[in-house]
């Protein structure tokens, strides 16, 4: 159950990120900029990445999206947590990814767990501590 031993580049650019090395625990959300129920959930992971900043690795994966529009939908949305770009779904595939967005959450031992349905600002925290162990406040 861990994550696939895959490399992604990073949103901005640079080097690309080895998915085996991320630092657990982590919340790792999907989503695109085409993608309805992205748009309300998106600004809540970012507010997960914003207050748990040093306890909880909090990534954003850009899937199956245009360079440009998942800039300027991400640009819109105030992101500023880490994020890669899956354009070819590779990595949404590995996961059995059916629909976005797409939650995947890894506890302290390297297990995930996928979580297919929009968070919100109530349910969110209650599924990190669920599935990582860690307790965050809304």
């Amino acid at each position: 159950t861990q994550l696939p031993d895959l490399q992604l580049p990073c949103f901005t650019g640079g080097q690309k990120v080895t998915l085996t090395a991320i630092k657990a625990p982590a919340v790792i959300n999907f989503w695109a900029s085409w993608c309805g129920p992205c748009r309300t959930e998106l600004p809540v992971i970012q507010g997960l990445a914003t207050r748990e900043a040093g306890r909880l690795t909090v990534l954003g994966v850009d899937t199956g999206d245009e360079r440009e529009a998942g800039a300027s939908f991400a640009a819109a949305k105030q992101v500023t947590m880490p994020t890669l770009v899956d354009a070819d779904k590779s990595l949404f595939y590995k996961l059995a990814g059916q629909a976005l967005p797409m939650t995947v959450f890894i506890d302290k031992t390297g297990h995930r767990t996928i979580y297919r349905l929009p968070l919100t600002d109530k349910t969110l925290p209650e599924q990190v501590h669920a599935h990582t162990g860690v307790t965050v406040t809304r």
